[in-house]
């Protein structure tokens, strides 16, 4: 493809995810399945320079005022310090570029030129594109360190994966995808871990294939790991999604014991089916909830380990999917603040005594984390929090990932993604 024809895949492409009705990935995905003839390096320059649209949207949309993408790529430009004179020879009209900029849009885009990234007079919320109404919840949460924190979340995220220790160890692993021509280097907290710098294609690769390596943030790791799920041991995971804790778990229970991947969506179930056969596991069952289900009232009391990755705002992966400060209204947070409250109430009661209930979101809001905590364990008498540091299965010396008694990561002090998790023991 040409310069101008990538450009014009941007602004296609952009003008197709910011309806903000799907998460932009998905939306991603779908649109270059239909374009199928766009190379792999044409689909990484069109996708970045979407996305990078997508992570200064508030302030390139505050500047121009307008969100149309021909403007808003041709902007972004400007500002990475591409001259009009260039602009003007990637809008060239020519054939799959996009047409020439008229007067009306070169006055608007001309101020631009050479100019900051950041303009004196635009707002916090703006300038640290977030959504005003979360911007104090923000400030609740990090103080001081609001400001660098949120910079850390607009950073783009590495890609972190689990070394299935079921099939292989980690420095193996590694080994495999160097011969890939894909360097990784092991994670600084999660055992199984390793990190890899940028967009690598590794589903494609022998590794991935055989099922040697998963992907999965650190941070994503370090709730399974808190679980202490052990072999031998009943254990839920009540949120399992595609099951990527599932994994995890079974991995640590050495294919031993039962695990049970419960959810409440059937196609989110299924997909998980491809994922345990290639890693393989076998101590899992999938169980579909569903309304007036007897089955959880069946065993209550019943499991050692129940695992709660609550629905969420997902404020802790805004490095991974920018387009969700957008998408998240304070609606959305209310209601989810009462469906993890429901949710936890309910996995409870699964608990044997003695066993523990690990609660996790994938968020850096106090309501969503130690709020949501709190008000279980007013309602709870019968639970207890367990020190992050002392639930660390094998560990030699506290995680250090926490001021509190709960694991709290976020990009800018440990290096992955913004996870909230306490460990709730029942009282035997």
């Amino acid at each position: 493809m040409t310069p101008g024809a990538r450009v014009q895949g941007a602004i296609d492409l952009l003008a197709a995810v910011s309806t903000w009705e799907k998460p932009a990935d998905a939306v991603a995905n779908a649109w270059f399945r239909d374009r199928r003839f766009i190379g792999g390096g044409d689909r990484r320059e069109i996708s970045a320079r979407a996305w990078n649209v997508i992570r200064d949207w508030r302030k390139l949309t505050w500047r121009l005022r307008s969100d149309d993408a021909r403007l808003l790529v041709a902007a972004a430009l400007l500002l990475e310090g591409t001259p009009l004179a260039r602009l003007d020879a990637l809008y060239n009209g020519g054939p799959h570029s996009p047409r020439p900029l008229a007067d009306t849009e070169r006055a608007v885009l001309r101020p631009l030129e050479g100019a900051d990234r950041l303009h004196p007079r635009m707002p916090d919320d703006v300038r640290l594109e977030v959504p005003a109404w979360i911007l104090p919840r923000l400030r609740e949460r990090f103080g001081n360190d609001t400001e660098a924190e949120l910079a850390a979340l607009l950073a783009e995220a590495p890609l972190d994966l689990r070394v299935n220790l079921l099939k292989v160890d980690r420095e193996t692993a590694r080994a495999a995808l160097a011969a890939e021509g894909i360097e990784a280097v092991p994670t600084p907290h999660s055992p199984w871990g390793l990190r890899v710098a940028g967009r690598k294609p590794v589903v494609t690769g022998k590794a991935f294939r055989d099922g040697w390596i998963e992907i999965q943030d650190e941070g994503s790791q370090l709730v399974a790991l808190l679980a202490g799920a052990a072999p031998g041991m009943r254990v839920l995971d009540y949120c399992a999604g595609a099951g990527g804790k599932t994994l995890a778990l079974a991995m640590t229970m050495a294919n031993k014991g039962h695990v049970v991947a419960a959810d409440v969506s059937a196609p989110r179930l299924e997909g998980a089916v491809r994922r345990l056969r290639r890693a393989g596991v076998h101590n899992v069952e999938r169980h579909l909830m569903e309304t007036g289900d007897k089955w959880a009232k069946r065993r209550a009391g019943s499991f050692d380990r129940v695992l709660v990755d609550a629905p969420c705002t997902g404020t802790g992966t805004w490095r991974r999917n920018p387009d969700a400060r957008l998408r998240l209204a304070e609606t959305d947070l209310l209601q989810l603040v009462a469906k993890q409250g429901a949710i936890l109430a309910a996995a409870a009661r699964l608990v044997r005594p003695g066993g523990r209930l690990v609660y996790a979101v994938c968020s850096v809001l106090v309501e969503e984390g130690a709020g949501q905590v709190e008000r279980f364990l007013a309602a709870e008498p019968g639970f207890r929090v367990v020190p992050a540091g002392e639930a660390w299965p094998g560990a030699p010396t506290s995680p250090n990932l926490s001021d509190t008694a709960y694991l709290a990561t976020t990009p800018r002090r440990h290096g992955m993604d913004g996870f909230f998790a306490a460990v709730l023991e029942r009282a035997a």
